[in-house]
């Protein structure tokens, strides 16, 4: 098993449970009785509440703050300066914080507002505030977000982008 791989600064809780190959960025803060699953990679400056779990291989970019007791399934990609949040009204003892289920997108800015549910594969644009369930396969954007196209059109204009990028070199 290959030990844990942290930068400077980083505070971690009681009870916290790595898999294996996890990495941890600068300046990282992981709350009590978080799980951190197998190859995931966290980037500098989040901050992780407590009780979170957070399945294999996500890839946590910088900034990005992830309240006490969210789920993340699987493969789940989170832009930089992104939100979960837990709490529906502010200063209350009732917590419900999001869940995002396997292969979810989440991109940079976004701010996904407590008790959503984020289908599996579905894709957050930047900039997007999720104050509603996410159905799986479906592409969110805007304030507040709706629903722009199925992933399978989002990931044709991808392949188009990238092939038309590479016909430029």
């Amino acid at each position: 098993m290959q030990q844990l791989k942290t930068g400077k600064g980083v505070i971690i809780g009681e009870n916290v449970q790595f898999g294996k190959n996890v990495v941890i960025w600068n300046y990282v803060v992981i709350g009590d009785n978080t799980k951190i699953g197998d190859g995931t990679c966290i980037g500098s400056f989040v901050d992780i509440g407590k009780n979170v779990t957070m399945g294999k291989n996500c890839n946590i970019q910088a900034h990005v703050t992830i309240s006490n007791e969210c789920i993340l399934g699987d493969n789940v990609f989170i832009a930089p300066n992104s939100s979960l949040l837990n709490d529906k009204y502010p200063k209350s003892s009732m917590l419900t914080s999001p869940i995002v289920k396997d292969n979810v997108v989440i991109g940079g800015g976004v701010t996904v507002l407590p008790s959503v549910v984020l289908g599996e594969g579905s894709v957050i644009g930047g900039g997007s505030v999720v104050a509603a369930n996410v159905a799986p396969e479906k592409v969110l954007m805007g304030v507040p977000a709706k629903e722009v196209m199925t992933k399978k059109e989002y990931e044709a204009k991808r392949e188009a982008f990238l092939k038309a990028k590479q016909d430029k070199r």
